[in-house]
């Protein structure tokens, strides 16, 4: 590297040196062993079904690229059967597909909310939002985790500062670092009280809660001022997310998110893929029941031995709050064999890094009750 290339790299260099000093420098990691890590739910990812289901669509010459954006000739039949199972599995008005929970979150938070509108967001909600938040029209603020009450402040507070648009709350159902539940049923109260929209992420729920996994939402879906981002990269083993939401939503979406209108369409086969886990979650409601179970499980041995609150879903933090002992113990289980990773700001908030263990149908009771003693053994010597 000459001199000139190395000072046009000079800033990003100190940058990378200044998360190493912080103890927040990242780095890819392979795969190794026992999965407590992935969002793999219900172990779709690689379950016989879903390969049969991609394998049968190949031999019939289902495309692997879409060739285009779905206004152009991107939009297949897998698009439009997929979607189709969607709104009927949701039993909602209509579902649209995006190649990811990330681009669908951006593309409803600046697409939907209007110039003159407010979006009051959890704290806590995922990158994702405050991303679109922040790249939208309308003005956005934060409100206290899981507090209604907060909300409720934050609207009033900002129609006595004179604020006269359409109020749209954002919230996840099950929150991806803390494995806490929103409180669903105040919020829709909320939205109604005050004529406006809510828009729930059910990254972490799909597939895991719900009749027939349909979701924390599953109750409220059909209200047309819902819009509901489900994930299809966790529990659904797959890649992408589907909106939901009333037709006018979605064709708004079709004709003005520019994410979904300048971007390739997502893999046909990804859609055939997704169109299986959705009949898995039908025809095989085990699956469900046997993640419930081990939830519980793990529940009563972290309260036996652990010493640590468990959540009550199947994401577990364990919150250390310094980043290198976080590094530190997450490395030490995975010299045992467990792969648990650590996880630092700016995911988590400054002082609250942590372990987040993710449990999954690729797991048994055995490996569980091995990985917390391990955890037990690894934070003692850590202490002492």
């Amino acid at each position: 590297m000459n001199a000139a290339s190395s000072a046009l790299l000079a800033g990003y260099a100190s940058a990378l040196q200044d998360l190493q000093r912080d103890d927040r420098l990242r780095a890819l990691q392979p795969r190794a062993g026992i999965d407590f890590v992935s969002n793999d739910y219900l172990a779709l990812a690689s379950a016989p079904r879903m390969r049969r289901a991609l394998a049968a669509a190949l031999e019939a010459g289902t495309p692997v690229g879409a060739g285009g954006s779905r206004l152009l000739r991107g939009n297949s039949e897998e698009h439009e059967r997929l979607e189709a199972e969607a709104a009927q599995f949701f039993h909602a008005e209509t579902a649209l597909f995006f190649g990811g929970g990330y681009v669908a979150n951006f593309s409803v938070l600046t697409t939907l909310p209007q110039r003159g509108d407010l979006l009051v967001l959890d704290a806590l909600v995922h990158a994702s939002i405050h991303e679109g938040a922040r790249a939208g029209r309308a003005d956005y603020r934060l409100s206290v985790h899981n507090d209604p009450d907060s909300v409720e402040r934050v609207i009033r507070a900002w129609r006595a500062d004179g604020g006269v648009g359409r109020v749209w709350i954002v919230v996840e159902s099950v929150y991806s670092m803390d494995g806490d539940f929103a409180p669903l049923a105040d919020l829709v109260t909320l939205a109604d009280r005050h004529d406006g929209f809510l828009i729930v992420d059910e990254a972490h729920a799909t597939g895991v809660y719900g009749e027939q996994g349909r979701g924390l939402t599953a109750a409220f879906e059909g209200r047309e001022n819902l819009v509901v981002i489900h994930t299809c990269g966790k529990a659904l083993g797959a890649v992408g997310a589907l909106v939901t939401g009333a037709r006018v939503l979605r064709d708004f979406l079709v004709n003005r998110g520019r994410p979904f209108v300048f971007a390739t369409a997502p893999s046909p086969l990804i859609a055939v893929a997704v169109c299986e886990a959705l009949a898995i979650l039908r025809d095989e409601p085990q699956r469900q029941r046997r993640l419930a179970d081990l939830v519980a499980f793990t529940d009563r041995e972290i309260r036996a031995h652990g010493g640590w609150q468990p959540s009550g879903s199947q994401i577990l933090p364990y919150v250390v709050g310094d980043n290198a002992r976080t590094m530190t113990l997450a490395s030490a289980l995975q010299a045992r064999g467990f792969d648990i990773r650590g996880i630092r700001p700016p995911t988590v908030p400054p002082g609250t890094a942590r372990l987040r263990i993710s449990l999954t149908l690729n797991v048994t009771e055995a490996e569980i009750r091995a990985m917390l003693a391990a955890l037990n053994e690894v934070a003692g010597e850590a202490r002492s």
